[in-house]
């Protein structure tokens, strides 16, 4: 070890506290980058563990393969396993509502083919020949038809064909460009219900219904599916393939293994990381950089002698970097244990949330990758040696002269440290001094100013980003009534509330209310011309006419409920009640989160469906309503909602109108609820389809998310904020340590202790009051900034911003305390020394 090495290492065993400090800064460094590492990549295998599981292990699926290239891929050397079914052809699914999926399109499994693609039963059980089939659960939830266990299908299957070519389930129906040619007629007995297959695309043209693949009817077409020994050669392998037109990528694992086509995900997975890291790096390099910083500037009058006898402004620079590998190689190993062991203790936390989040099954657990560590400390050693690097280079490029005499920090000039009279007269002595004393070291000064102003900054900014979220969950939450509901259109009214008086009584059910929704066309010419235009031209409609048709929601709920809401709004009862009544509407633009006319009133006319029959009524517009409605198969831009109370339904029963019923329940323990409820419809025998949904899902969701995010906002806000308190008592305790001359002069002159405590007062309270000068108002902006990108990503219009009054209070005394505390801790050790050793050792 040479000699500059050894006058390093003394250095650091002589400055304890400024060391600690320093590797205290590298833990923390090293552990948040570390833990932002470890945390993506069990992020990461969380989300792969629980895509394998809902979608399988396959890579790319080949849509429309012959037995001929199927056989070619099992033999392919870059292949690991495949898996197949038979494309037996589509169907047409009769009373489907959803006009982009008219078909269902039948696949022949072979029992090794259950083994590779998840298949999740509800009911029923798995096919086991060829006449029987697994009919998926979201046929009935977006083609609107029922299809039960037990019953018979019976469908001519055949092709799909365009312009002469066949298409597959890759391609989303043409409506108007193409047609089904039967080929055979096949009858299958319904055996079991499933959840919508993994491997079916959303744009699917046809439900994909399965059934096992008849040994004695030999298919020429196939789907494929590839899971490759090497997947980041997936793009290559897929492209060169010959002998089938058309794959599809399994994007939905591969987008966790960062080889996806999905540009954004990768573009957001990536930029995140780097954004944490960066912060992570600007605040470690700025603690870093300050105790290097004071260091040298401890050391200036030791270089300038080893200067001046030969040594070279490379050894000086290495001698540098040298202390800092050596702080590096005590705080990095810590700051890697302390980063895996902080994320250790936070998953079990946030574990069940983010099953609620992302409605796995799959545990969160640690997953440690030894790549991710080496990045970790090879970024927190190269934020080490820049933190170094910049004051050394700084140290060697500085004058002989000027570092043993250290005239270039401390500015002495008159004009430099000149007050005014007035200042003089409101601070005292004592305030005086240490005003000048900022004067002549701005750059200290300057250092601890910006290092408060880093951890309010950072304090603020993070408080603002979760209550914004929160704000955001209201929104989103406030609006969802009950905990349980059902509804049903098949249903008929007397069955339903024999139904609704058993199910109210409900051990768990300690509230609950009916309504009924009905959609009519209605028309009015009471709307703005400008609404009018706006409204035609979101719709297609080039008409200029006055009179507007639309599609009206009518929502009929209990007199109680209706009434009680007319007196919140403080509207006359009298002119809503009875027959010819005034009723509430409520307009709103569902994309922009907007209401529209607000206490207005409008005459609508009502058709009934046959167009023979109509009905006017006198509405009055409100922002809100007092029940949410029944779930909407989807919401038009534009939708308008006519509240009732039931009392009033007769008169709009003469429309003929179809009615969907519902039943909405408050509970305790809506999962438990939930239970109750299915056993008892069950055991009433009811025949009519029905829909039982758990409303609290939606809510646990919403707060499953602001949890989580609340646990890594703060945990790293707080984890940057020891950073830059770290980096505030190294600054501040340095240089009080550095002004022992100084400080012990003042003493050896007459200064009392309480004179001198005073003088410490006002240096705290003057880094306070220029902190907060510049922290707050960029704490603030920060804060409206995150209110807006909010605002803008959720195009909301109605939601206000909410100053963060609460935060900034603990800030400002937060900067205050570690100020007060720091300088106390400091000025308690230069008081306890002697001051004819202070003034001694600092001269010699």
């Amino acid at each position: 070890m040479n000699i500059f090495n050894k006058v390093a290492l003394q250095g650091l065993k002589k400055n304890r506290t400024r060391t600690f400090v320093t590797i205290i800064g590298v833990v923390l460094s090293a552990a948040m980058i570390t833990a932002v590492a470890t945390f993506g990549t069990s992020l990461l295998t969380y989300l792969l563990n629980g895509s394998l599981a809902k979608y399988g292990d396959w890579h790319v699926e080949f849509t429309d393969a012959d037995s001929t290239f199927v056989q070619e891929q099992v033999n392919n050397d870059e292949v690991s396993t495949t898996a197949v079914f038979e494309n037996i052809g589509y169907a047409m699914l009769n009373g489907a509502k959803s006009l982009e999926k008219p078909y269902l399109f039948i696949s022949g499994f072979h029992d090794e083919t259950f083994d590779t693609l998840p298949i999740t039963l509800i009911s029923g059980r798995l096919p086991e020949n060829s006449s029987e089939i697994l009919v998926p659960s979201h046929i009935a939830v977006k083609a609107g038809v029922k299809i039960s266990v037990g019953d018979t299908l019976t469908l001519a299957i055949g092709n799909r064909e365009a312009d002469g070519k066949m298409l597959t389930q890759h391609e989303s129906y043409r409506g108007g460009k193409e047609t089904l040619v039967p080929v055979t007629m096949k009858t299958y007995t319904v055996v079991g219900l499933c959840d919508r297959p993994g491997f079916e695309e959303q744009s699917a043209p046809g439900y994909t219904l399965i059934t096992q693949a008849d040994t004695a009817d030999q298919s020429n077409r196939f789907s494929l599916f590839v899971t490759l020994k090497n997947p980041y050669k997936v793009q290559t392998y897929a492209s060169t393939m010959t002998g089938t037109d058309t794959y599809v990528l399994n994007d939905n694992v591969l987008r966790f293994m960062g080889i996806s086509d999905n540009k954004l995900f990768n573009t957001l997975l990536y930029s995140v990381g780097s954004i944490l890291i960066t912060i992570i790096m600007v605040g470690a390099i700025f603690l870093i950089y300050n105790s290097f910083n004071i260091s040298l500037n401890e050391r200036t009058h030791q270089f300038g002698l080893l200067m001046s006898v030969g040594a070279t402004a490379r050894q000086l620079r290495n001698s540098v970097l040298f202390e800092g590998l050596c702080i590096g190689a005590i705080g990095i190993p810590i700051g890697l244990l302390v980063g895996i062991g902080s994320i250790k203790l936070i998953l079990p936390i946030v574990a069940n949330n983010f099953s609620t989040i992302i409605n796995s099954t799959v545990p969160l657990n640690l997953s440690i990758s030894v790549p991710a560590l080496v990045v970790a400390a090879a970024v927190s050693l190269v934020t080490i040696l820049i933190s170094a690097y910049i004051p050394a280079r700084k140290a060697a490029s500085t004058p002989v002269m000027e570092c043993i005499r250290q005239t270039n920090e401390i500015k002495i000039e008159s004009k430099v440290v000149k007050t005014s009279k007035l200042a003089q007269r409101i601070y005292g002595l004592e305030g005086l001094l240490a005003l000048k004393n900022f004067r002549r070291n701005r750059k200290r000064y300057r250092s601890v100013v910006l290092s408060l102003t880093l951890s309010v900054v950072l304090f603020v900014s993070g408080s603002a980003f979760g209550t914004t979220l929160k704000q955001l969950t209201k929104e989103y939450t406030v609006d969802i009534d009950g905990d349980v509901s059902l509804y049903t259109q098949a249903m008929q009214k007397d069955e339903l509330f024999q139904l609704y008086d058993k199910l109210k009584a409900a051990d768990s059910i300690y509230k609950s209310t009916y309504q009924a929704n009905l959609t009519y066309p209605c028309s009015t010419r009471d709307f703005p011309s400008d609404f009018v235009s706006t409204y035609r031209a979101s719709m297609g409609d080039e008409s200029t006419e006055k009179t507007l048709t639309l599609p009206l929601d009518v929502q009929f709920i209990e007199d109680d409920i209706y009434y009680s809401f007319i007196r919140s709004l403080d509207l006359p009862t009298a002119e809503y009640t009875g027959q010819n009544a005034k009723v509430l509407i409520v307009g709103v633009n569902t994309i922009e989160h907007t209401t529209y006319f607000t206490n207005q009133s409008m005459d609508f006319t009502l058709t009934s469906a046959s167009g023979e029959q109509t009905k006017t009524i006198r509405a009055t517009f409100a922002d809100s309503y007092p029940l949410d409605l029944l779930p909407r198969d989807s919401t038009p831009t534009y939708y308008f909602v006519v509240v009732a109370p039931w009392e009033m339904k007769a008169q709009f029963d003469t429309l003929g109108m179809t009615e969907k019923f519902g039943l909405t329940f408050w509970s305790e323990n809506p999962a438990q609820a939930m239970t109750q409820l299915q056993s008892i419809i069950e055991e009433s025998d009811i025949a009519s389809d029905y829909t039982l949904l758990n409303l609290s899902s939606s809510v646990d969701l919403f707060r499953s998310l602001t949890f989580v995010v609340d646990v890594f906002t703060y945990v790293f806000v707080i984890m940057l904020s020891l950073i830059a308190v770290a980096n505030v008592f190294n600054t501040i305790s340095t240089n009080i340590k550095l002004r022992r001359r100084e400080l012990a002069m003042l003493r050896s002159v007459g200064m009392s202790d309480h004179d001198f405590n005073k003088m410490m007062l006002f240096e705290c309270a003057f880094y306070g009051m220029r902190t907060l000068l510049f922290g707050i108002p960029i704490a603030g902006i920060l804060s409206w900034l995150i209110y807006k990108v909010a605002m803008l990503a959720e195009n909301l219009k109605n939601f206000s911003f909410s100053f963060p009054w609460g935060s900034m209070a603990i800030s400002a005394l937060g900067v205050f305390l570690v100020v007060f505390i720091t300088m106390l801790y400091a000025t308690n050790k230069i008081r306890k020394e002697n001051i004819i050793d202070a003034l001694r050792d600092d001269m010699t």
